[in-house]
């Protein structure tokens, strides 16, 4: 009896202390994090309406595990330019500190290595999130292999491109800053050519030229006295911008697989080089798989133009006159614009990204 009573007493005892122990250890469950748990640091946090900013980071290496320092990285997101751009450590490593939840993606390049953008990203408050390492293949002087990345990456520098303008005014769509860029495909070339089209700048060139033609009486046919001429020098004039553009910069470069882009060499390259890049641009341009070929599109593009565009200029203009002047005077007037844009324009044109200054010297050999 005596065993009896002590236990019933033990058992009131223990029951009293447990109904005296705070609600919040009452409640504890097996979901609590415990003091040594990961996640017990973010529950803290939480609970006292810690910092919902995360981090982005990862490692930059080439394609044989060396670690890449001063490896250019740029933080987008989707509709917006932008947004954060840093450099990698001795370490190859790169962060983004304090980065708001949202989607981003992140684009990283570095000299004689291929660029290469990241899937997108999707970060949650107060998440930390690690890129897998990023292992950047060496560009090959022979080849570009088009893959669904490297047309993310193209479409990317075309956005950057279309951005670019000579004094924040004139575009400068057409020069890419970047040497090795990726190749546009088809859709990307008649996107760019139509943006040219369509630039206020457009419209104001013809209505300059036109007004020249008109104090000069080119094509007498239409006359040079009243409005009406002028009007039709203009429209012929924006007639031969639109089938010259459209014929050199995307029909023919689509069908034989070739950039219409000047790619900028930049002053690491000997002034000689740079000269003669830029003169033999009107004949000689990039294909689509990286290699140096005769500038087709360029030749039956301003021909095509220049023939077709007898359709609506004076009769006495024919179609092969028409046809041959427009490649005399393209490619020489090509020649003299690549000119500038290699020596002067790269001076004067905005938004062009601060790792993208054209083809890195090869190294001096020693003898």
């Amino acid at each position: 009896m005596k065993f009896q009573h002590r236990r019933a007493a033990c058992t009131s005892t223990l029951l009293a202390l447990l109904y005296c122990l705070p609600a919040s250890c009452q409640s504890a469950g097996p979901s609590a994090a415990l003091p040594d748990d990961p996640g017990y640091l973010q529950q803290q946090a939480a609970a006292v309406g810690g910092d919902s900013s995360g981090t982005i980071q990862g490692t930059v290496a080439d394609a044989h595990g060396g670690l890449v320092p001063k490896a250019s990285v740029t933080l987008e997101q989707k509709g917006r330019s932008a947004l954060r751009e840093t450099t990698t450590d001795s370490g190859g490593h790169f962060a983004f500190a304090n980065v708001a939840a949202g989607t981003y993606t992140v684009l990283i390049s570095a000299p004689e290595l291929k660029t290469f953008l990241s899937p997108p990203i999707v970060l949650a408050a107060g998440e930390h999130y690690e890129l897998p390492e990023t292992a950047l293949p060496v560009v090959a002087s022979t080849s570009v292999t088009v893959s669904a990345n490297s047309v993310e990456v193209a479409e990317e520098e075309l956005h950057r491109e279309e951005q670019q303008r000579i004094v924040g005014i004139i575009p400068n769509f057409f020069t890419s800053f970047i040497y090795d860029a990726a190749p546009l495909n088809a859709r990307q070339k008649f996107k760019l050519t139509s943006r040219a089209l369509i630039d206020p700048t457009a419209f104001i060139g013809v209505a300059i030229t036109a007004g020249i033609e008109q104090s000069r009486d080119t094509f007498p046919g239409w006359g040079n006295s009243d409005a009406a001429s002028y009007g039709k020098r203009y429209a012929a004039g924006y007639g031969d911008e639109l089938l010259t553009r459209m014929f050199t910069y995307a029909l023919f470069p689509s069908i034989l697989h070739q950039d219409p882009r000047y790619f900028y060499l930049g002053p690491s390259n000997k002034t000689s080089t740079r000269i003669w890049h830029a003169v033999s641009s009107g004949i000689i341009t990039r294909g689509d798989n990286g290699r140096k070929q005769p500038n087709y599109s360029y030749v039956l593009g301003t021909a095509g133009a220049g023939a077709l565009s007898s359709v609506y200029h004076p009769a006495s203009d024919s179609a092969g006159y028409l046809a041959g002047l427009n490649v005399g005077v393209g490619i020489g007037s090509k020649a003299v614009q690549a000119l500038i844009r290699e020596f002067v324009w790269p001076h004067f044109t905005t938004h062009v990204p601060d790792y993208a200054k054209g083809k890195t010297a090869p190294p001096a050999t020693t003898p």
